[in-house]
């Protein structure tokens, strides 16, 4: 598993890491059962500190994807694969989107809208 930051990005590092595992488990390189790296080496190989791991870690377990289990750590959850089930979708809808010349702000915006809209009417 290679986990990939960029240090000049807005985004907070703890979301580039949890984003890093989720385009893991769609592209199928992570499965469900797979166990993660513990999080001191992840911060160690990525210069940053451990509770910025943790932090991705949490946000993770807090969507499902991963468990964390004490003695064994990050157990990758079933939910790897829906998101690998959903990646062909994705893309092309995103070959759609491009085709169209929808910038991938707006792509992300509506498909949030809709997400959110279908939650909100599912209640």
């Amino acid at each position: 598993m290679l986990l990939r930051i960029d240090p000049e990005s807005d985004a907070p590092l703890f979301a580039q890491i949890a984003d890093s595992v989720r385009a893991d488990a769609a592209a199928g390189r992570v499965r469900a059962g797979d166990r993660l790296p513990a999080a001191r080496e992840i911060a160690a190989a990525l210069g940053v500190n451990v509770h910025t791991v943790l932090h991705a870690y949490q946000d993770l377990r807090g969507e499902g994807l991963v468990e964390l289990r004490r003695g064994r750590g990050a157990v990758i959850t079933a939910q790897a694969t829906v998101l690998a089930s959903l990646h062909h979708d994705i893309q092309s809808l995103v070959a759609r989107a491009r085709a169209a010349g929808l910038p991938p702000d707006t792509l992300a915006a509506l498909v949030k809208e809709i997400a959110t809209h279908d939650d909100r009417t599912a209640r």
